[in-house]
């Protein structure tokens, strides 16, 4: 049990036996001491008012001498009007932090049989362009957030969703036909998703012209956007996919393979994986089914054209489009039929979409349609809806190949990590190997703390110069105090010290910042269970942030190797290894691996 349940259970007991009643644990609130005052805990007693019947001043002193008395955790006391200050007698921080070291897993929970199933769906690419800086804040976020909700205790299930067909498909399909000359990837050099992409951008370029053309003859834009002959094509190119036309078929098959080889690359790369992909192609009919059927029994309606809508405008919402008048798919149609599926597969408890802002209308819509054609889990789906992402210079356009592709950025961010590590001659000792290893290790782990420590909901802009900076609220300044640790703790090996396995909690007299960096350690578990509370990796980036800011001002003000007294020596050492799991274990949770060496 950490110091601070222990000091709720004995503030529980001494409400009880002063006041005759026990409070719920949560009315016993505690926070970190200020500064300025005595202690490292503050009991705050005003919620403990109606029991008591006194006012906060009495109350906190009654309950203070209680404590002093009864409680071997507690070794003074400072009254602060209403508030009660703590101070935690030394040997409980020796005692606390032989659990936490005891304990490999600190921090995370294991899910028990009954535990909660959550399924998490992340990426959802399209097949007709590579992944881009828009989808690594969003593969990023997703497989954190999955992570964490595993650490706090959930059977987690990760799951993907492939838009393998539509309309935007078509697209790159009729560029490669008109204008591919039969390229692949082979005969091109081109990873497959990068060389569909080209395609999709080559479409808008022909499509544009084709407008402008329509235009200079006196149409509206509107009007020359539906009398664009490339456009009817794709069109009918969509028609005769769903109609099943095997030449058709063939074509989109043979393209979306070399798509999905490109982005299984990607995904190895970035470190991210799922434990299962759906693809739209086989789920949209059973979500035109599901909207037929919706029809039939008066929930959705016709219009003459023959397309079916959703009506929500007595819900303050709008008609949502569910088939287009040449009986055609969407999106929503696509997702109703995929949520089913994976509630009839699955003993789904709660369902998490990690989809971008921009969507939040799309998702309350899906929300409403499951619940109107009678799925009791409609109502229960959470949005995780988060910013956009930009760069420096602005948005970014797939039709206009404005995009800074996933692997491009990775390959950017490795290469400045190791033209800063040959700048700053931490690489000198290194083989080409190891030099190799780490600078993927910091160029990715910058990267992706660096979209992690932002609060998700929040629009962001992505600088990679700023994010590799050794000094600063960054992934490779942790990852370099980790190293840091570890550099001390192989030197100890190598001395021939060997760590007791616990330590006598009356033979240390701990610092102010040992006990300090004690309690940080401790706050651990409590990041965890708050980040899988709010959905958000922020909290454990910058949980760990501080965490390293502690480390590093106890390495600068104390010796580890060079303290004289062992048994002090030893503490830090086991005290620095603990702290250095941590930082892994949090990071972990993030999906960053931690260089041994830098």
């Amino acid at each position: 049990m950490s110091i601070i349940q222990s000091l709720q259970h004995a503030a529980v007991e001494a409400v009880k036996a002063l006041y005759g009643q026990a409070p719920e644990v949560s009315q016993i609130q505690l926070q970190k001491t200020r500064s300025e005052f005595e202690g490292q805990w503050t009991l705050v007693t005003f919620p403990l008012l109606k029991i008591s019947r006194k006012n906060p001043e009495v109350t906190a002193q009654e309950l203070g001498a209680y404590l002093m008395e009864h409680s071997p955790l507690v070794s003074g006391i400072q009254v602060v009007k209403g508030f009660l200050n703590l101070s935690i007698a030394p040997s409980a921080w020796v005692e606390d932090f032989n659990e936490i070291r005891a304990d490999e897993t600190f921090g995370h929970k294991q899910a028990s049989e009954d535990a909660p199933f959550v399924m998490v769906e992340y990426s959802s690419p399209n097949t007709n362009k590579p992944l881009h800086l828009g989808h690594v804040r969003n593969n990023l976020l997703g497989y954190s957030i999955a992570l964490i909700l595993e650490a706090s205790g959930n059977k987690v299930f990760k799951t993907n969703i492939v838009n393998d067909r539509g309309i935007h498909i078509c697209k790159s399909m009729l560029a490669w036909q008109r204008w591919g000359n039969g390229a692949t990837p082979e005969s091109t050099g081109k990873k497959g998703d990068h060389l569909i992409g080209d395609f999709y951008v080559l479409f808008d370029k022909h499509f544009k012209e084709e407008v402008s053309a329509l235009m200079s003859e006196g149409k509206t834009k509107e009007e020359a956007e539906v009398a664009s002959p490339l456009m009817a094509e794709a069109r009918a190119m969509l028609r005769k996919w769903e109609e099943g036309d095997e030449e058709i078929r063939s074509l989109w098959r043979k393209m979306n393979s070399w798509v999905y080889e490109g982005f299984d690359e990607t995904y190895h790369r970035m470190g991210v994986s799922f434990d299962k992909v759906y693809y739209e192609s086989e789920t949209y009919l059973l979500g035109k089914g599901e909207v037929l059927r919706g029809l039939s029994e008066g929930k959705f309606v016709q219009d003459p054209d023959g397309s079916v809508w959703a009506d929500f405008t007595d819900e303050g919402l709008d008609r949502k489009i569910l088939l287009r008048s040449d009986g055609t798919s969407v999106y929503i149609t696509q997702d109703i039929g995929t949520a089913k599926m994976r509630f009839d597969e699955y003993p789904i408890d709660k369902m998490v979409y990690v989809v971008g802002n921009e969507q939040e209308y799309h998702f309350k819509v899906l929300s409403l349609l499951l619940d109107r054609l009678g799925y009791a889990f409609g109502k229960g789906l959470v949005h995780f809806s988060y910013g956009m992402v930009e760069l420096p210079e602005g948005k970014m356009k797939s039709r206009e190949g404005t995009v800074v592709d996933a692997d491009d950025l990775m390959d950017e961010m490795i290469a400045t990590a190791r033209s800063i590590a040959e700048e700053q001659g931490k690489a000198k000792d290194m083989t080409p190997e190891e030099a190799s290893e780490v600078a993927r290790r910091v160029g990715l782990g910058s990267l992706k703390y660096f979209i992690l420590k932002v609060d998700p909901r929040k629009n962001m802009t992505f600088n990679p110069k700023e994010s590799i900076d050794f000094n600063g609220n960054t992934g490779s300044f942790i990852q370099y105090t980790y190293a840091r640790i570890r550099s001390v703790l192989r030197k100890a090996t190598e001395s021939g010290i060997t760590l007791p396995s616990s330590f006598a909690p009356e033979s240390l007299e701990l610092s102010t910042k040992e006990q300090e960096l004690i309690a940080k350690v401790a706050e651990y578990a409590d990041a965890v269970e708050e980040a899988a509370r709010s959905y958000s990796p922020a909290v454990i980036a910058n949980y760990v942030y501080d965490l390293v800011k502690e480390y590093n001002q106890f390495y600068h003000d104390f010796s580890i190797l060079r303290e004289e007294r062992t048994k002090l020596r030893d503490f830090r050492l086991a005290l620095s290894e603990v702290v250095a799991r941590t930082i892994a274990s949090g990071f972990a949770l993030l999906g960053i691996e931690m260089p041994e060496r830098m």
